[in-house]
């Protein structure tokens, strides 16, 4: 569990910056720009690692099936749930109507997605990377995520109308997963960390060029490829015949065990976790009664690279009783985690109670995907209490990473050891 204790204190550290940063750095636009690609190539590279160790049976339809449900099911409880709390206890009576309705649901959709980086980082240096509990969780936060991404897109069409960008998005994410359904395991590729972190790099920079290759066709919507998808595709279909490596004449091991790859690979999700801190929008005003959101134009820019920032309507300040903001953020954080329970009751035949509560717990991480939710949502001029709120939520949730994974373990460590349950 050291590592884990390590991984949490980075993840703190980050948070911490975050707020100091953009106080002492004159100009932050660049550097928050810097971070947020260094972020997407981390997680490209975990990603990559998880779609590698990723085994699609394809026989097994109809559990795919299930598991999609299940994961849609967890994303939709917390996103609804908070959603109604936006609308219901944050919002003002005479202020409720079909835009406030729209720009709640947007916001509101930053407790859906399970942070897929942090979580498997997190899993994998509590060595549970063998167990049911995290097989399952791979499949329900990949699952997860990607339905928060396809989502977004008609989230988006009620603000800004139909945008033909937003269809290509979709189009991209359904050509990718049929890619990886159809060369599995065939394609030919090093999957040492040098070679993965070119990957990554790759990756990366071609989301970048979409980007701005679809700023030309219209300057108010460009295309964002989340790179989650595409690095677990990339994963999935690289052979794992050509990764063995025999050594001193013992049966051949996969390159991903040995000790030089497993200690790159930490390191990597190390780094990650200090940039998804770092991610996290800035605060300022706190003090002993009063909590004062500023939205910084520049970063959200540097996020945006200007496109949506069109439809921005500036510097946002409103100040609230500490105790009040408090309150609400408490809610909203047990509201978006009690959502994510619903493994726990399902996958009886499957598991035993403590693995299914297990993964339920597993699922509660949130980050880079929720922050990036929340930074849309600012993009298109959604403020107030209802963003302080939910970016004080999700740091919470956070800074509560490490707990969550320490549950983890304590819930399934008779069955670290074991394999998973047919």
């Amino acid at each position: 569990m050291k590592k884990v204790y390590i991984l949490s204190l980075l993840l703190l550290l980050g948070l911490v910056s975050s707020q100091v940063l953009p106080l002492i750095i004159s100009s932050y636009s660049f550097l928050s720009h810097v971070i947020k690609l260094g972020t997407m190539i981390c997680l490209a590279f975990i990603m990559i690692h998880v779609g590698y160790e990723f085994e699609i049976k394809k026989d097994r339809l109809k559990q795919y099936g299930y598991d999609y449900l299940i994961a849609f099911t967890s994303a939709t409880l917390p996103w609804i749930f908070v959603a109604i709390y936006f609308i219901f206890v944050l919002t003002p009576d005479d202020m409720r109507n079909g835009q406030t309705w729209v720009e709640s649901l947007l916001a509101a959709r930053f407790a859906a997605p399970t942070s897929a980086g942090v979580l498997f980082s997190m899993l994998a240096a509590a060595g549970l990377a063998t167990t049911w509990m995290f097989k399952k969780t791979r499949v329900l936060a990949i699952f997860d995520d990607l339905d928060t991404v396809i989502l977004m897109v008609p989230l988006q069409m009620l603000i800004i109308g139909f945008k033909i960008q937003l269809i290509i998005v979709l189009l991209i994410m359904f050509i990718l997963i049929a890619i990886a359904w159809k060369y599995m395991g065939r394609i030919r590729l090093s999957i040492r960390w040098k070679y993965v972190l070119l990957y990554a790099v790759v990756i990366t920079l071609a989301a970048e060029f979409f980007y701005f290759a679809s700023k030309i066709i219209d300057e108010t919507v460009s295309v964002h490829i989340e790179v989650l998808l595409p690095a677990f595709v990339l994963g999935t279909i690289i052979s794992k015949k050509y990764n063995k490596v025999k050594l001193h004449n013992g049966p051949k091991e996969d390159i991903l065990e040995l000790k030089d790859e497993q200690k790159i690979s930490f390191y990597i999700s190390a780094i990650f976790m200090v940039l998804v801190g770092l991610s996290m929008p800035l605060l300022e005003g706190v003090s002993d009664f009063f909590v004062t959101q500023q939205v910084d134009k520049d970063i959200v820019d540097s996020y945006l690279q200007g496109s949506e920032s069109s439809v921005f309507k500036g510097d946002i300040k409103e100040s609230f009783e500490l105790s009040t903001v408090l309150f609400h953020v408490l809610m909203v954080t047990i509201l978006s985690n009690i959502g994510k329970i619903v493994p726990a009751f399902v996958y009886r035949n499957e598991a035993t109670w403590k693995e299914r509560l297990a993964v339920a717990l597993a699922m509660f991480p949130r980050g880079e995907v929720g922050a990036g939710v929340l930074i849309i949502s600012m993009s298109y001029g959604i403020g107030g209490i209802i963003v302080t709120v939910s970016m004080l939520s999700l740091a919470l949730n956070l800074l509560l990473t490490g707990i969550f994974i320490v549950g983890v373990k304590a819930l399934i460590k008779d069955k670290e050891n074991t394999s998973a349950i047919e």
